[in-house]
C-alpha cells in the first residue's frame, strides 16, 4: 500500500512522479537521529522500496539501525558525525539542532558525491527529516530534487509554522494576557495560541529561530506529511495555503510498512506476561525513547495505576532495577516493568485495552484497533 494525497489546485507534481517510473531509481533518505524520526523515515523507505526504488540510508555514527537484518535491501552510508548525539541532552534539543545543522552539510555533500560516482547518476531524489534541513544545501549543489519529511502530524507542523512568524519578546508579552491565549489561530480552528507548542524548549528567542530554520521549505520539491486526511484535513489545507509547495499526506507510515527500525533492545518477555493476562485489562505505558521522568513523577504514576486496580506493562527505559523500593512494590502486584517492549506487536495485543502515551502516530493505531 502507498498512497500520496496532494493538497493543492495544480497538477499532480514531485513526489507524485515518483511512480511514474523514470530511469533515476535511487532515493538517498537523510533521518534525523531519534526513535520517533528514524522510524517513519525507514517505513516511508520500506513503501518507496516496494514500488521499485533504491533506498539509500546517510545516517550519523550513533542511532543508526541495523541494516542487516531489517532492511537486507537497502544501501547504508555513514555521514561522518559533527555533533554526537550524546550532547543532546547537555546542549538542549534547540542548540543541539542548531550545530548539528551549521557542521554538517559539508558531510552529506561530500557523502553524495560518493554515491553519484559509485552508481552513476541515478539520485531521483533527497528526502530529508525536517529537523536535518542542511540536507538542502546537497540537493541543490548537485541539482537533486529534494521533498521534506515531516515525522509528526500535519498540526504539529502548522504550529511550527505559526510559531516561526512570531516576535519572541512581543509574544512573552502578549501571551500573559488571558484573551491572547484563548484566542484562536487564524485559519486553525479550534487551535489557540495557548496550545503553541513551546513548553521546555528554552529561551523562547532561540526556539523561534530553529522553527524559522526548520520550517522554511528553501528549494525543497514537495513536503511529505505522516498523517492521512481524514484526521487533518483542515491542518493540510491550510499547510497547502501557507507554505505554497505540494504537500502530501502518506499515512501513517506505520499502517504502509511494518518494519523493525528499533534502536533499542526489545524485551520480548512482556509478551509472555501479556499472554497470562484476561483480554482486554492491560493498561500499556510508553512515554517514548528521550522522556525522563523525575521521582516523584514515576511514584504518582505507580499509585495512580495501583489504584486503577487493572494490570499494566510499564516501559521505564532505565529499568526496573533503578526505581524506588516504594515503586518497585506498586508494581510487583498487579505490574510488569520492561526497558523497551515491542510495541506494535503489544498495542495488537488482545490482552491490551489502554494506552497512557506522550503522543504520536502508535496512539492512533491503538485507537484503530480499540474501534474495530
Amino acid at each position: 500500500m502507498f498512497a500520496l494525497r496532494y493538497y493543492g489546485g495544480a497538477e499532480k507534481k514531485g513526489v507524485k512522479a515518483m511512480e511514474k517510473g523514470e530511469e533515476k531509481r535511487r532515493i538517498v533518505l537523510v533521518p534525523f537521529p531519534a526513535q520517533g524520526h528514524i522510524t517513519p523515515m525507514m517505513q516511508l523507505g520500506q513503501a518507496l522500496s516496494l514500488k521499485g526504488f533504491s533506498i539509500t540510508v546517510a545516517q550519523g555514527g550513533c542511532n543508526q539501525v541495523s541494516s542487516s537484518q531489517h532492511f537486507p535491501a537497502f544501501q547504508f552510508v555513514t555521514i561522518p558525525e559533527s555533533v554526537p548525539v550524546s550532547e543532546q541532552e547537555s546542549l538542549g534539543l534547540v542548540e543541539f539542532l542548531m550545530k548539528l545543522n551549521k557542521t554538517s552539510e559539508t558531510s552529506l555533500k561530500d557523502c553524495v558525491s560518493q554515491l553519484l560516482l559509485q552508481n552513476g547518476n541515478d539520485i531521483a531524489y533527497i528526502i530529508y527529516d525536517e529537523l536535518m534541513y542542511f540536507s538542502e544545501a546537497a540537493a541543490k549543489a548537485f541539482k537533486i530534487p529534494s521533498v521534506i519529511l515531516s515525522t509528526g502530524s500535519a498540526t504539529n507542523h502548522a504550529c511550527g509554522c505559526v510559531l516561526s512568524k512570531l516576535n519572541a519578546e512581543k509574544f512573552l508579552i502578549d501571551i500573559e494576557d488571558p484573551e491572547v491565549q484563548d484566542k484562536e489561530v487564524e485559519n486553525l480552528h479550534p487551535l489557540r495560541y495557548k496550545n503553541l507548542p513551546i513548553s521546555g524548549m528554552g529561551p523562547l528567542d532561540r526556539f523561534l529561530e530553529i522553527c524559522r530554520e526548520v520550517f522554511n521549505k528553501r528549494t525543497a520539491s514537495a513536503v511529505i506529511i505522516n498523517t492521512t486526511s481524514c484526521l487533518e484535513s483542515s491542518s493540510l489545507s491550510w499547510l497547502q495555503q501557507e507554505l505554497n509547495t505540494p504537500v502530501f499526506s502518506l499515512g501513517p507510515l506505520h499502517i504502509t510498512a511494518s518494519a523493525n527500525s528499533s534502536l533499542l533492545e526489545q524485551d520480548r518477555s512482556c509478551i509472555e506476561w501479556l499472554n497470562k493476562q484476561v483480554p482486554r485489562s492491560v493498561i500499556y505505558i510508553s512515554l517514548g525513547s528521550i522522556a525522563q521522568m523525575e521521582t516523584k513523577e514515576i511514584l504518582e504514576m505507580a499509585w495512580g495505576l495501583s489504584n486503577s486496580n487493572q494490570p499494566f506493562l510499564w516501559v521505564i527505559r532505565h529499568g526496573s532495577e533503578s526505581l524506588p523500593e516504594e515503586v518497585s512494590k506498586i508494581v510487583s502486584g498487579k505490574g510488569y516493568v520492561v526497558k523497551w517492549a515491542p510495541q506494535n506487536e503489544v498495542l495488537g495485543h488482545p490482552a491490551v485495552r489502554g494506552f497512557w502515551s506522550h503522543c504520536g502516530w502508535k496512539r492512533l493505531k491503538a485507537l484503530w484497533k480499540e474501534f474495530q
